[in-house]
């Protein structure tokens, strides 16, 4: 089977190329299913009812968040009702939301999807690794695929990520950073990994932002809206190709999808990686 993860998807412009691109994706790349890190789709920050229903409509078939999922508190019902949409597993038991979902993929395959929050540069939360532990101890036995979308600030605390659920889980993927790492490869117990996915969203900025407004708050403390950029807008995930029976990562390719003209896209892609004989 194949699935993609679609990073950090930034405001209207991100939102825009995912609603326009993801059924064509699906159906030229052959993808069983679509995950959307989605925190930041609502002007910037946080996601509502309505957007979370047009991501559904479009394809989407399931949403991850991060540290800025309840910035629109009327997510909250959704959060707590929805099947397909996750808070990371590492927020207080209180937290509305469910701290991992089973998707059915088009092939057939149950998918379980989990999201983390890490603790360096982040906001205060509990242990991500022992929140792991708890939650894939909690899965079904016959749930094999499993995809852990890591939203964490410091390379260092998604490669420990990577290395502690390498075997135990198919892929490892960070979200956050906004910007797409050459790290992707498949571990040695199978499971394949990437720091960052990348942003989905204007890539003509900071992060998202207009760079003019990021730049005077930077320069000179002057506080400013920042506020979603609109250019260069740029689709960017992750996929994996995945042995259904066995929850081993196969293959591991980063996608770009850049808008062109009208609503036209061109895809480019980096190289498969595949995963190597374990000796």
């Amino acid at each position: 089977m194949r699935l993609l993860l679609i990073g950090d998807v930034v405001g209207k412009p991100g939102r825009q190329i995912v609603c326009q691109t993801v059924r064509k994706l699906a159906a030229a790349e052959q993808l069983d299913l679509v995950i959307v890190n989605a925190e930041n789709i609502a002007g910037g920050s946080g996601i509502t009812p309505e957007i979370y229903r047009e991501l559904i409509a479009a394809g989407v078939d399931a949403i991850t968040l991060g540290d800025h999922i309840y910035r629109r508190r009327e997510i909250t019902p959704v959060l707590e009702s929805e099947p397909n949409i996750v808070k990371p597993a590492n927020f207080p038991p209180d937290a509305p939301g469910r701290e991992s979902m089973i998707v059915t993929a088009r092939d057939g395959t149950r998918v379980a999807v989990v999201s983390l929050l890490g603790r360096l540069f982040m906001r205060p939360v509990d242990c991500p690794w022992q929140a792991a532990d708890r939650v894939l101890a909690q899965l079904p036995a016959e749930v094999k695929v499993i995809v852990v979308d890591f939203h964490a600030e410091a390379t260092s605390d998604k490669q420990v990520m990577g290395r502690y659920l390498d075997g135990r889980v198919t892929a490892v993927l960070g979200t956050h950073t906004h910007v797409p790492t050459a790290d992707e490869e498949i571990l040695p117990g199978g499971t394949a990994f990437q720091c960052d996915v990348g942003m989905t969203g204007p890539y003509a900025s900071i992060l998202g932002r207009r760079i003019d407004r990021v730049t005077e708050t930077t320069r000179t403390f002057n506080p400013t809206h920042f506020e979603v950029a609109i250019g260069d807008v740029r689709l960017c995930g992750t996929m994996v190709e995945a042995d259904p029976t066995t929850g081993r990562a196969l293959a591991v390719r980063r996608l770009r999808v850049r808008s062109a003209a009208g609503d036209s896209w061109r895809t480019e892609f980096g190289d498969w990686q595949a995963a190597t004989a374990i000796s």
